[in-house]
């Protein structure tokens, strides 16, 4: 690699994977450790004018995008302002940002996958703040690579696996919506995405705009619960047998979460060679991960 690679954010589970999946192909980041209350528009300058990397991986909000409960609309803002200083950096210095975002910035009204050609509708607070993340970057910094990904799956205790699976240690039931469709994608698998971008780019290709990703096979929650509890019991007592179904609009999150999810993955595939994983084949893994941790 001969791009010299910043990531922002590698104390989370995919930066975490990404570090883990670069050391394996002798490729290294610089992952400088945040401030103590995060990243804003003035820690941003200093550190881009102080570094100069040649690409930026932006994972600085990771948590809050992919796998917390609920982000306050105050917190988004503040992230916001942050991604339009960092793009802003990233033009000025010529750096190229690698920006993930999610299928979130879809309704979800549409039964049909996705793709990247879809004009964006989102429904909650953090879909809107996306897309106005996505909007910002395309518009401030041309040297960009925009990675919406499907429903990420990491070993963090607190993120969406590791609370399906401390419910799952109680005897109540367990409801998961039953019409609800979207991709399970793996973090070390979004992270072997990442890393193919990159690749890539430093062979000077100039392959900038915005790109699908998940794991293959669309699934429902319950499914995915079912499969999850399948895998988790052989290694850990779990005190039900199967999560129960429920309809997506007797949801609480049902405002804030699109029930078609389904993203397109061709343009990526036609444009970097990226073939998506099954997302099954990564379970046994990550749920070793998830209970050897905790």
């Amino acid at each position: 690699m001969r791009m010299r690679l910043m990531l922002l954010g590698g104390g989370n589970a995919l930066g975490q994977a990404l570090i883990r999946l670069g050391a394996e192909e002798d490729i290294g980041f610089l992952a400088p450790r945040p401030p103590q209350d995060g990243w804003d528009a003035a820690s941003l300058t200093q550190l881009l004018d102080d570094t100069r990397p040649d690409a930026l991986i932006n994972l600085a909000y990771y948590f809050d995008w992919f796998q917390a409960e609920a982000v306050s609309e105050q917190r988004l803002a503040g992230q916001e302002r942050a991604i339009e200083r960092l793009a802003e950096l990233c033009q000025h210095h010529n750096i190229v940002l690698l920006q993930p975002s999610s299928y979130r910035v879809f309704d979800g009204s549409r039964a049909t996958a996705y793709s990247e050609k879809d004009e964006p509708v989102p429904l909650g607070l953090r879909g809107r703040a996306l897309w106005r993340i996505e909007q910002s970057v395309r518009a401030t910094c041309p040297q960009h690579v925009l990675l919406r990904f499907g429903w990420l799956l990491d070993d963090s205790p607190d993120g969406t696996l590791g609370r399906f699976l401390s419910r799952a240690e109680s005897p109540d039931e367990l409801l998961m919506a039953d019409d609800r469709r979207g991709n399970p994608t793996p973090v070390d698998d979004a992270a072997r995405v990442i890393i193919s971008v990159l690749k890539q780019l430093d062979c000077a290709a100039p392959l900038w705009g915005t790109y699908h990703y998940a794991g293959h096979e669309a699934t429902t929650p319950l499914a995915l619960g079912q499969a999850i509890l399948t895998e988790a019991r052989s290694l850990h007592t779990l005190a039900i047998e199967a999560p129960t179904a429920q309809a997506h609009a007797t949801r609480a999150d049902a405002v804030e979460e699109p029930q078609h999810a389904v993203l397109a993955c061709k343009k990526i595939l036609h444009t970097f060679g990226i073939k998506p994983r099954a997302w099954r084949a990564a379970l046994p893994g990550l749920l070793d991960r998830f209970y050897r941790h905790g």
